[in-house]
C-alpha cells in the first residue's frame, strides 16, 4: 500500500509538472478528491484565489453560501498587470503579474463582491498591538492580511521580511495559537505572537480586518444582477488602455522581452544574467495554480462563466468558459517556457517550490517537511542567482515574448466575445 509520504510525493511531482492545485492533482493520483475536514466546526474547504476563498468561507459561515468561483467573478473577476521590480538590497529582480480585477489595491475585490451581493462587511483596523489582538479575538472569524515571512509557514528567507502577503481567515484562537484557513484542507495554526506581528508588518494595511457579522441567503434576482455586474466590471476594466493595469500590459511585457533600448527591457536588466533565475521562477510561480496567489486564475474564471451562463440565462457564456480554460493552459505553457522542467536545476527548483507552497494544504502536519524543503530551495536559488543554467538567453527571451503576444491576442478576443455576449 502506498504510504502517505509517497502519495504526497507523487501528488507534488504532478503539481510541479502540470501546474494543478493540490486537490486536482490528488484526484488524478489517488483517484478521488481530497476529503473535506472541519476544525472546531469550521469547514476547511480548500480554494484557489485567496480573497475569493476567504470571502466565500465568511459568507458560508454567516448564512449566505456562495461558492468561490461565483465570489471571484462577482468581485470583478480577472485582471491584467505586469511590473518588473529591481531590488538593490539583495541585487534581485522579481516579476509581479496582476491576474485579478484591480489587483494593485488591497481589499477591493471582497468589497466589490459583498456590495453586489448586498452583504455588509465590518472593517476594523488599529495601530496598537494590544488593541489589534483584542479586536481580532472579539471578531472571529475574520479575514486578515499577514506578512508571509512573519506568519512562518511559508518558510521564506529574511530578505522577504515585509514584502506583504495575501488574506487568510482566522477562525479560532486556542492555547496561544491562531487557527488559520489559508485554503488548507487540514488544520493549520500559527503562534499568536507571530500572527499579530505578521498582521502589523505592512504599513499600508496594518492590522486590517474584515468580517461578515450577518448575512441573509442571497435571492435569485440579486445573484443574477451581481453576476451581470461582475461580468460588466471585468469587461470594462480589461477594455481600458492602461499598459500597466489592463490587457495592454501583456503586449508591453512582450515588447520588453527583446527591447534592447528600454531601461526595463530584459536584455538590459539581465545583461549580466544576475537575478535572472529568480525572475523566471517568479513568472512560473505566478502563473501556476499551486502558487501562493492561485496562478493566472483563468480556469477559476471559466468556472464562474459556467455558473453565470445558468444564473444569467446567457448560454454564450458557457461557450466562452472553454476559451478561458484554453487561455489558462496557455499561461501555464508560458510558465513552463520560463522555467523548463528539462533543465535539471529548474526541475529540482520546481519540485522544492511545490513542496513548500503546498504548506497551506498540508497544514501543521507537514511543518518539518516544509522547513527542510525550504532550506534546500533557498540554497539552490542562491546558487543560481548569478549562474543561470540557460545557455541561449536571447532565444529564451524571444520565446517568452512570443507566448505573451499570443496571450494578449487571445485575451483581447476573449474580452470582446464577453462584451458581445452581454449585449
Amino acid at each position: 500500500m502506498t504510504s502517505k509520504k509517497q502519495l504526497k510525493s507523487r501528488i507534488r511531482a504532478r503539481m510541479a509538472k502540470t501546474g494543478e492545485r493540490y486537490a486536482a492533482a490528488r484526484a488524478h493520483v489517488a483517484g478521488s478528491a481530497a476529503e473535506s475536514v472541519a476544525d472546531r466546526g469550521w469547514p476547511l474547504a480548500g480554494g484557489t484565489h485567496p480573497e475569493s476563498a476567504a470571502l466565500a468561507a465568511l459568507l458560508r459561515h454567516a448564512g449566505a453560501p456562495i461558492d468561490e468561483a461565483l465570489v471571484f467573478g462577482i468581485g470583478g473577476g480577472i485582471g491584467a498587470g505586469y511590473i518588473l521590480w529591481e531590488f538593490a538590497h539583495d541585487d534581485s529582480r522579481v516579476v509581479t503579474m496582476g491576474f485579478t480585477h484591480r489587483w494593485q489595491y488591497i481589499a477591493t475585490h471582497p468589497r466589490g463582491a459583498a456590495a453586489r451581493l448586498g452583504v455588509e462587511l465590518a472593517e476594523h483596523t488599529t495601530g496598537g498591538a494590544k488593541g489589534a489582538a483584542k479586536a481580532l479575538a472579539e471578531r472571529l472569524p475574520a479575514m486578515v492580511w499577514p506578512d508571509r515571512y512573519h506568519v512562518g509557514y511559508w518558510h521564506l528567507p529574511a530578505f522577504l521580511d515585509g514584502h506583504g502577503g495575501h488574506p487568510v481567515v482566522a477562525y479560532a484562537i486556542e492555547d496561544g495559537r491562531v487557527r488559520v484557513d489559508d485554503r488548507n484542507t487540514v488544520p493549520l495554526t500559527v503562534a499568536e505572537q507571530d500572527f499579530h506581528r505578521a498582521r502589523a508588518r505592512v504599513g499600508s494595511y496594518k492590522n486590517l480586518m474584515i468580517s461578515v457579522p450577518r448575512a441573509e441567503p442571497v435571492s435569485d434576482g440579486v445573484l443574477r444582477q451581481a453576476v451581470l455586474g461582475g461580468l460588466a466590471e471585468t469587461v470594462g476594466h480589461l477594455s481600458a488602455g492602461s499598459d500597466s493595469f489592463s490587457l495592454p500590459a501583456w503586449r508591453k511585457w512582450a515588447r520588453m522581452m527583446t527591447d534592447r533600448s528600454a531601461a526595463k527591457g530584459w536584455p538590459t536588466v539581465f545583461a549580466d544574467r544576475v537575478g535572472l533565475v529568480r525572475a523566471l521562477a517568479s513568472v512560473w510561480e505566478g502563473v501556476s495554480p499551486f502558487g501562493m496567489d492561485g496562478g493566472s486564475l483563468r480556469p477559476l474564471f471559466a468556472d464562474f462563466l459556467d455558473r453565470a451562463a445558468e444564473i444569467a440565462e446567457l448560454p454564450a457564456l458557457a461557450d466562452e468558459a472553454g476559451r478561458w480554460r484554453g487561455i489558462g493552459a496557455a499561461w501555464q505553457a508560458l510558465g513552463d517556457a520560463a522555467l523548463p522542467p528539462d533543465v535539471p536545476e529548474f526541475a529540482r527548483l520546481r519540485e522544492l517550490t511545490v513542496a513548500v507552497t503546498t504548506a497551506a494544504v498540508d497544514g501543521d502536519e507537514g511543518a518539518d517537511e516544509r522547513a527542510s524543503a525550504a532550506t534546500e530551495l533557498w540554497e539552490l536559488r542562491a546558487e543560481l542567482h548569478r549562474d543561470c543554467p540557460v545557455e541561449d538567453v536571447e532565444a529564451l527571451f524571444a520565446d517568452l515574448g512570443g507566448h505573451l503576444r499570443g496571450l494578449h491576442e487571445a485575451e483581447t478576443a476573449g474580452v470582446a466575445a464577453l462584451r458581445a455576449a452581454l449585449e
